[in-house]
């Protein structure tokens, strides 16, 4: 049924659970998987903040720190992957928004299935948190499978 499953995370809890969940997935039906952890632009009040700090290469330091976040992530993946004997790629997008970063790596990975978490915001805190799996469903053309 599916033969590449992409499996989104933040390496938060809700992200972890998302992982997990699609790698049972995977091993049941014996698809691959790609795990996707996207680092978000950083956000022009954080670079004014720090550069009137006179932090030395803010840009530098945030860039080091999101990829040692998504190295973790990965390989905390990989690790469980491994553990089930699922063949996994692992894939870091740098500066692009969640919803961005997945549905470029749907497509260029021809995965056929995305599994990621989601909070489930409604109301007045979806619209001011943003929902960036309402996105995902909103411009995707394949199917998602949606882990609370």
């Amino acid at each position: 049924m599916y033969k590449n499953i992409l499996l989104a995370t933040d390496g938060s809890e809700l992200g972890a659970k998302a992982v997990s969940h699609g790698l049972a997935l995977a091993k049941l039906v014996g698809a691959r998987v790609v795990v996707l952890t996207v680092t978000a632009p950083w956000s022009n009040l954080d670079m004014a903040e720090a550069a009137r700090r006179g932090l030395p290469d803010p840009a530098g330091q945030f860039d080091a720190i999101a990829a040692a976040s998504a190295r973790q992530i990965l390989d905390g993946a990989a690790q469980q992957a491994k553990e089930l004997d699922v063949s996994c790629d692992l894939v870091h997008v740098r500066n692009r928004y969640p919803a961005e970063g997945i549905i470029s790596t749907v497509n260029d990975k021809n995965c056929d299935l995305i599994v990621m978490g989601s909070r489930g915001l409604r109301g007045i805190s979806r619209i001011l948190l943003g929902s960036q799996t309402y996105e995902v469903l909103a411009h995707c053309r394949v199917p998602a499978l949606i882990v609370h």
